[in-house]
């Protein structure tokens, strides 16, 4: 298994740095053929998605298909799988929160918390079954 940076799957997600795009490409590529694993990090699943809406304006929708495709690619291995297709649906059905705080709500509940605590009241209130809210 090969494991892929944030800034690798971007290029190869919107093919916008010519240079950087062909290397990505062919690195990506030449390890498919190979049957080779790509796998890709909780850490840069949530940047690859932050990188999307905030420099690409990629809407939700839009972020919602990137996970799914990544998700169910055969040949890249996400860092915990099940945590992440739990934080996709929490993202899905949840309008106004961050895939991020879907992630560390589910991951939190993996390693045993029994709930997360925030200062963020709209992920406290929508991803109530992982999250409390700490009133300041």
């Amino acid at each position: 298994m090969i494991g892929l940076d944030t800034n690798v799957v971007v290029r190869y997600l919107v093919q916008d740095d010519p240079k950087q795009s062909e290397e990505a490409n062919r690195l990506i590529e030449r390890a498919v053929a190979e049957g080779e694993i790509l796998g890709i990090s909780q850490i840069s699943l949530c940047e690859i998605i932050w990188v999307l809406e905030r420099c690409y304006d990629a809407n939700k929708q839009e972020l919602i298909n990137v996970l799914n495709q990544l998700l169910q690619t055969l040949q890249i291995q996400i860092e915990r799988d099940d945590i992440a297709r739990q934080a996709l649906r929490d993202f899905e059905n949840c309008s106004g929160v961050d895939f991020s705080d879907c992630l560390i709500g589910r991951q939190n509940v993996s390693n045993n918390c029994s709930f997360t605590y925030t200062f963020d009241k709209k992920a406290a209130k929508k991803l109530d079954a992982t999250f409390k809210y700490i009133k300041d």
